[in-house]
């Protein structure tokens, strides 16, 4: 259970350095400037990839806790 545990830090991990990689796209997306529109699709697509990364942080947190109650 110990390896589900480091794994799931190491997922929990990744997926909070792709949210700061996706603070990052945001911030140069708005940087950028351009029309409205292009802002707003460089945007959208930052938003897939944030969702991707919460998605594998909750579920590193997930093994995280699982393995903790299997111990």
């Amino acid at each position: 259970m110990q390896a589900m545990v480091w794994t799931g830090v190491a997922l929990t991990l990744s997926g909070l350095a792709g949210l700061v990689w996706c603070i990052v796209l945001a911030m140069r997306a708005k940087r950028a400037g351009g029309s409205e529109a292009e802002v707003r699709a460089r945007l959208q697509r930052v938003v897939v990839w944030n969702l991707g990364a919460m998605g594998l942080s909750a579920l590193g947190l997930g093994a995280v806790v699982f393995g903790l109650f299997l111990k």
